[in-house]
């Protein structure tokens, strides 16, 4: 038996690195887990979001939107760009050193906060042990009094396509292409299919997106969906909607044939590079012992309490390996949680109130329940709406598609939800959920002085629409 810590965090995702900083800050002995390496077996921490995920999507959504908006959007406002182009090479190490800044910035927070980083696999055994094994099949097992598994998830594979080097990829795969191809299939509409699809259509490949559902973002409020369709439809998005994928075909080596089924009946498309972003499943496979103690359901999630309490006393679940989104800064808040109630304090976390966001352009961003949820349960609701097309601010920018969209209880005014099409709904998201943290009315936001010209007033506004008090639109007229 190795050293023995306070607490031991399996996984350096965004769940686990941040718990295991927050745990350290609070006085524990800390040591993280981390199998991932580098081709020179370095360790790399961040785990999806930071390496395979949410950083370099970003990065080359930003990268794209600029392109887009240069060679679409300039001569509108004057500006003269002739023969703008993309070096998607360039594209592509921009997004890795920006991938390498950052995860090599939590190594060093990890050296500063004086957490122990155990490389190799790690496996919780009976007892709050856990074994790591190393990358030389040499293993270790160490004692805690605490554990919190962060295991993360990894991408879906479907048999009709399976993963072939170069041409049928994950998202891992798609955020490493270098050269645009001219064809690009897309199997799933959900957020990677959607910022993928994004990304690769500025670059001016021909987007084909198949999604299974008969429903586009069947998650969202039925409003940012609709929105969302016609306007990345516009942007040359083909979004194929009750479209399953029965089979793929490699075509000498460097073409990919999908056979798929819609309304229409058996069909077949070919492409230079297929991206299957079906969803993602728990990492959980091997990471638990028999007489560990902790429970899986049948899809392979840890199950846990509101507080991330697993069956194993002192054992504790976080992020994509329990219930609710798969996001990075659920995991996140969740790790603080846990490691506050670890160190003794009351904590909790207010699942209600945890944003989602799409990042196309415009991005898609709703926090708490949407039209269609509240209606089924029965909750009397009225609704607020203000166009971006409406705002000085949003014109200004040239980034006038789009609304916020205010739902409140009709009978206490307490807002229920808030969901956004915009520039920069990514941020203004925020305000919708310290609105609904604070259990705010559609009054407080009506009272609240929002700064002018800001796109942030399309809030403002939405909340003044909930009663028909919008200033810069027509209300509509009272029954």
């Amino acid at each position: 038996m190795s050293d023995k810590f306070d607490l031991i965090v399996i996984g350096a995702g965004p769940g686990g690195y941040v718990a295991a900083i927050r745990a350290a800050q609070l006085g524990l002995k800390t040591a993280c887990v981390e199998k991932w390496v580098d081709d020179k077996g370095t360790p790399v921490l961040g785990g999806t979001c930071l390496n395979v995920g949410c950083i370099p999507s970003k990065a080359l959504l930003e990268t794209t939107h600029k392109l887009h908006e240069a060679q679409h959007g300039f001569a509108a406002q004057g500006i003269v760009a002739d023969n703008v182009r993309m070096d998607t090479k360039q594209m592509v190490a921009r997004k890795d050193q920006i991938v390498k800044n950052l995860t090599g910035g939590i190594a060093g927070l990890f050296k500063a906060n004086g957490v122990t980083l155990l490389q190799g696999t790690g496996k919780l055994l009976a007892n709050k042990q856990v074994e790591v094994t190393a990358q030389d099949g040499n293993s270790s097992v160490y004692a805690a009094d605490n554990v919190i598994l962060a295991s993360g998830s990894v991408p879906v594979e479907i048999p009709p396509a399976p993963l072939t080097e170069g041409l049928i990829l994950d998202n891992e795969g798609a955020l490493n292409i270098d050269e645009t191809p001219k064809r690009l299939g897309i199997i799933g509409a959900g957020v990677i299919g959607l910022e993928m699809g994004s990304i690769w259509a500025r670059c001016g490949s021909e987007v084909t997106v198949f999604e299974a559902m008969d429903d586009f973002l069947a998650l969202a409020d039925v409003d940012v969906a609709k929105e969302a369709k016609k306007l990345l439809t516009k942007q040359g998005l083909d979004i194929k909607l009750g479209a399953r994928c029965t089979g793929t075909e490699i075509i000498d080596g460097k073409e990919v044939k999908v056979k798929f089924a819609d309304a229409s009946g058996d069909q077949e498309m070919v492409f230079d590079k297929l991206i299957v972003a079906v969803g993602r499943r728990p990492q959980t496979q091997g990471l638990l012992a028999a007489d560990s103690g902790v429970k899986l359901d049948e899809r392979g999630f840890i199950f846990v309490d509101d507080s991330c309490r697993t069956d194993a006393p002192g054992v504790y679940a976080i992020g994509d390996s329990v219930r609710g989104p798969m996001l990075a800064h659920k995991a996140s808040e969740e790790g603080i949680m846990v490691v506050d109630i670890i160190a003794g304090h009351k904590a909790a976390l207010n699942y209600d109130c945890i944003p989602n966001i799409i990042y196309t352009f415009p991005e898609l961003a709703w926090v708490g329940k949407t039209e269609q949820q509240l209606k089924s349960e029965g909750v009397k609701i009225k609704v607020g709406k203000f166009p971006f097309a409406a705002s000085g601010r949003a014109m200004a920018a040239n980034a006038t598609d789009g609304f916020v969209k205010i739902i409140a209880d009709e009978e206490t005014d307490r807002i229920l939800g808030v969901h956004m099409v915009g520039g920069i709904a990514s941020e203004l998201i925020a305000q919708g959920v310290i609105a609904m943290e604070f259990c705010s009315s559609a009054e407080d936001l009506q009272l609240m002085v929002f700064a002018h010209p800001t796109v942030s007033e399309a809030v403002h506004e939405a909340a003044l629409a909930v009663d028909n008090h919008a200033i810069h639109i027509a209300n509509r007229k009272k029954r």
